[in-house]
């Protein structure tokens, strides 16, 4: 996923779809959008900095798990194996993006039986809409962007959009002094984004 923060509003779209597609508990988040103000009054802007889940190909979650829950599946996404997750946290504290979360819910009814993901007491957070994907459909956080500020595709193929949007592009992940080798992208034209945007994750 490669994320344009040149487009981004800051509307929190992206969330909203998140949370009904895949019935994420009040408390929860598989993605969010962080932001902060610069400058003084009359002179000020803000920066919109949407986060989740990385996809790292060297995912430090998957190191702290002593369960062995948290797998790379073939299709390069790092997803949570609920049968095996045990709930004892390691992983929030590894990931250094925030993007883990555990279930906040007390206990099973109805509403969370239609939503597989959402176990009571397990790691949860983006799996970039997989079973959108297995149909052909783009996660929801990316369809529903108004601004088009996150784009999906296969970075592989020269056709995706993806691609087309980072040719003669440079860019680059979050915090990459952590060396997890992030697959979400962002492209943004401010030298100093990155370490701003550690800075707002840190708060």
């Amino acid at each position: 996923m490669v994320m344009d923060l040149e487009k981004c509003i800051g509307c929190h779209a992206c969330t909203v779809a998140c949370k009904s597609e895949n019935g994420v508990a009040i408390g929860g988040s598989r993605t969010r959008v962080l932001e902060q103000e610069h400058g003084t009054y009359p002179e000020t802007s803000r920066f919109f900095l949407p986060m989740m889940c990385n996809h790292c190909e060297d995912a430090p979650c998957i190191k702290a798990c002593p369960n062995k829950a948290i797998l790379t599946k073939e299709n390069g996404i790092v997803d949570i194996n609920k049968d095996k997750c045990m709930g004892f946290q390691f992983c929030l504290s590894a990931c250094p993006y925030g993007a883990i979360y555990i279930n906040p819910d007390q206990e099973p009814d109805d509403y969370v039986k239609d939503y597989p993901a959402r176990t009571l007491f397990k790691a949860d957070k983006c799996n970039f809409c997989e079973e959108r994907l297995e149909v052909g459909l783009d996660p929801s956080c990316s369809n529903t962007c108004p601004a088009d500020a996150r784009l999906f595709g296969d970075l592989s193929d020269p056709n995706s959009k993806v691609s087309q949007l980072i040719n003669g592009e440079k860019l680059t992940g979050l915090l990459m002094e952590e060396g997890t080798k992030p697959q979400v992208y962002y492209k943004d034209g401010r030298p100093d984004i990155f370490k701003v945007s550690k800075a707002i994750n840190n708060k």
